[in-house]
This record gives structure tokens, sequence and C-alpha cells, in this order.
């Protein structure tokens, strides 16, 4: 007779969707099945990791080839995105442009894993319609100096006295736009937001402009409200980071949600997006300790209860191996070892089923029976952001979370390795150095 902890594995083992290769054509197939939704959220375990990189770029490759999906939208910063967005969609880089993630942490963007995807959707997008075009886009909002600064160069083409507005109000931050955490402390100190209003009315007078987003006059348009919204809602997340961390992340992933139906809305209602962010923005928060003990939403759960069954959110785990990571905010990359997943979490119990590769469908009419009675006790999981911290690792990376309300799927690697960052020397708090400055322009 099979204990409890026997029997966890054994389920999984049989209810588990053997993958191929990640390189294998057939990979992408086994995602299929999401693609009539109008969002596929594809999370990763770690910002640091190979293969989940290269899954997501198979399954968005299938589902932009065979299911008409044509946003790419990832957990990076709207100007950084914006510069690659113009390379896959042939466009010319904009005079002046600050190099595309540039800034801590570099190897989360620049590695080859995305620069395969990268030159894969230019090419998929050569000799197309713009219209019909895939593009790339940035939900974050840590980059407030590069996205003040885009706002105000687009206007001074476009509308130079709106510009010189524009200056004029952003001036107020312009002291604080290399270090925004400064600007947060000084209007804490200070006890009101010193910024707020001018920023507020800059987005209001972009907003007030009406655009139609299938020209390519349109993305501009469309580039600076983002960047302009961006600007509005750091200016916020600094202020509100030293009350707590509950108010500052879901500050943070409003603004990521937001950002995502601004660019549905724009591209109309035929869009489909998918989107690239860890496990803890995609999977929905409200089963998780995020929503349950801190009050934190996210992406996932807001996608889930505005889209419903058509926004599918799909996690990826693995046990062991290596990761790019840092030892702290701003400090060198280094390949860390990855510990062995511990007793009592999803990932040991995926472990345990000896299946090398897998998805399992968690579905409720898609499952194996018995499958998701079986998961919904509430175990452990595993999150590794950009900082791993092996010697703290149950208190600084486990989460307890119910998977078969969390994600709609679950995708297994049982050993993964470090993503390969893209040649040069990782600075802290600023630029990589080395031939890759121009990129993607120049490679």
């Amino acid at each position: 007779m099979l204990t409890e902890l026997e029997a966890l594995p054994r389920l999984i083992a049989d209810a588990a969707e053997r993958l191929p290769d990640i390189d294998d054509r057939t990979f992408g197939e086994f995602f299929d099945r999401y693609g009539d939704a109008r969002v596929v959220l594809l999370g990763e375990a770690s910002h640091g990791t190979s293969e989940f990189y290269r899954a997501r770029a198979a399954i968005s490759r299938r589902l932009i080839e065979r299911h008409g999906f044509n946003i790419v939208a990832v957990e990076g910063d709207w100007p950084d995105a914006a510069t690659l967005d113009r390379y896959v969609r042939h466009r010319p880089p904009r005079a002046g442009e600050l190099r595309a993630f540039e800034r801590f942490p570099t190897w989360m963007w620049r590695n080859r894993e995305v620069d395969g995807f990268i030159r894969w959707m230019r090419r998929h997008n050569e000799g197309g319609q713009y219209e019909q075009m895939c593009g790339l886009y940035g939900l974050d909002l840590y980059n407030l100096s590069a996205s003040m600064r885009a706002v105000v160069d687009f206007l001074e083409e476009q509308d130079p006295e709106l510009a010189r507005l524009a200056s004029r109000r952003y001036g107020c931050l312009d002291p604080w736009a290399d270090n925004p955490a400064a600007y947060g402390r000084h209007s804490l100190s200070e006890g009101y937001a010193r910024c707020e209003v001018g920023v507020i009315q800059m987005l209001k007078d972009l907003l007030q402009r009406d655009i139609d987003c299938f020209a390519e006059e349109c993305d501009e348009w469309l580039d600076a409200q983002a960047n302009a919204r961006l600007v509005r809602n750091a200016e916020a997340y600094y202020r509100v980071m030293y009350y707590g961390a509950a108010e500052s992340w879901n500050l943070r992933d409003t603004h990521m949600f937001e950002t995502l139906n601004m660019i549905l809305d724009a591209k109309g209602p035929q869009s489909k997006a998918i989107v690239w962010a860890h496990n803890s923005h995609i999977g929905n928060a409200a089963f998780t300790d995020m929503g349950q003990n801190r009050n934190e939403l996210n992406i996932g759960q807001l996608t889930k209860e505005k889209f419903g069954e058509t926004a599918r959110l799909i996690g990826f785990g693995t046990h062991t191996g290596t990761v790019a990571a840092a030892d702290d905010w701003d400090e060198p990359m280094k390949v860390k070892r990855v510990r062995p997943s511990l007793p009592d979490s999803y990932e040991r119990v995926s472990h345990e089923s000896g299946v090398e590769r897998f998805v399992l469908d968690l579905r409720p009419d898609e499952a194996v029976p018995g499958l998701i009675d079986d998961l919904m006790e509430p175990k452990l999981e595993r999150f590794i952001g950009v900082i791993y911290r092996p010697e703290t690792e149950r208190w600084s990376h486990y989460s307890h979370a119910i998977l078969p309300k969390q994600f709609d799927a679950w995708v297994w690697f049982d050993e993964t390795e470090a993503v390969a960052p893209l040649p040069g020397e990782q600075r802290p708090g600023g630029a990589a150095t080395g031939g890759e400055e121009t990129y993607p322009f120049g490679l």
C-alpha cells in the first residue's frame, strides 16, 4: 500500500505528458491546446534558467505561427523593450536612444536565449505587412529616466509646445531620475508627493490623443503614452515602497496589468498576447501566501479575473542544477548551484515522479481524474529572482501555494542550467561593456 507521499509522485508520473527536447520541432505542439486563449502567461521559477527561456521561446513561436498571437509582453521596462521592438519590426533605431537592458540585472534579458528569440521574431516579421507583425513590449516600471527622456524626445518632434511643458513637469523628478529610490526617501521625509501632480497631468494630456494602433506612426504615440504612464506609476511606486511591501508590489503588478491591457486595446479585439514573467507574477496570487497572507495581487490574478477561461497561466519548475543570479541587488552575476528541492514541496513530488521533462494540464476538465484533488493541499513552492541565497533558501525562496488553482499547467525540467549572458562585462548598477553595447542593432 503506497503512502500519500509515495502516491502523489506516482500519480504525477501517470498524468504527466512527457516532453521532447526543447529543440525538437514538436515541443511547441504540446501547447496547441492553449492556442484559443486571448492571453497566455508563461512563467519561470527563476530569472536565470536557460530551459525556462528556451521553452517559452519554443511555445511562443508555435503560438505566433499557428494561433495568431501578435503581442509578446515581458517583465522588462517599456523603453528597453521598445528598442528591441524597433528591431524585430524592422523600424530604425531612435536617435539618441539608450541601449536595451543595460541596467542591473543585465543577464535577465541580455542572454543568448533571449537573443535567439529576438532574431527569430525579426525573421518572422520580415516581408510582412507592418500591421500584421508581432511586436515586443515591456510591462515593468523601473527605467524612470529612459521613459522621461523618451516622452520629451518624441514630443519635440510631434508637439514642441507640449515637449516644453513635459520638460518642466518632469524637471521635478530629474534630480532623482537615475536613483529614484532617493526620491522615495525624500518625499517620505517631506510628507507629500512632491512631483505627483505634474506627472499625472502629463499622462492626462497624452491620453487625450486618440490613436488607432495599426500604423507605424500610431506605435510612436503608443510608446509616448506608455512611457508617460510608466513615469506616473514609477513616481508613486518609489514613494510607497517605504510604507510596505504589499502596497508597492500591488502598484507594480497593477501597472504591468494595465500596460498589458493598453497594448491589447490598442491592437484591437483580435489581438492575442503572450506574457513572459516570473511565476510570482503570472500564477494566480489569490491561491498563494502572497494573496492569502500578505494581501498581494499579481498579473495572473488580475488577468484571470478579467479574461476568465480565455487566459491561461503556465508555471515552470525545476529540482536542481545551476542558475544565474547575484548575492544582492547591484552585485555581479554568478553561476550558482541550485539546491535540491525541499521535502513537502511541489518541486520535490515532481522530481520524485522520475519524469525528466513534462507538462501537467491542470484545467479541471482536462486533468487526469484524481490529480487535482491530490494536488490541492497547499505545498511549498520555490521562487528564485535575480538574487539567490541558498544559505537561507527555505525562508527567502519558498512560499506556500495551491498549484492547481495557481496555474492552468505546470511545466517541469528536473535539472536545469544557467542562462548564457551575451559577451561583455557585467557592471553592477550600470551598462555592460563590449560589442553588445549596440544591442540589438549592432550584432
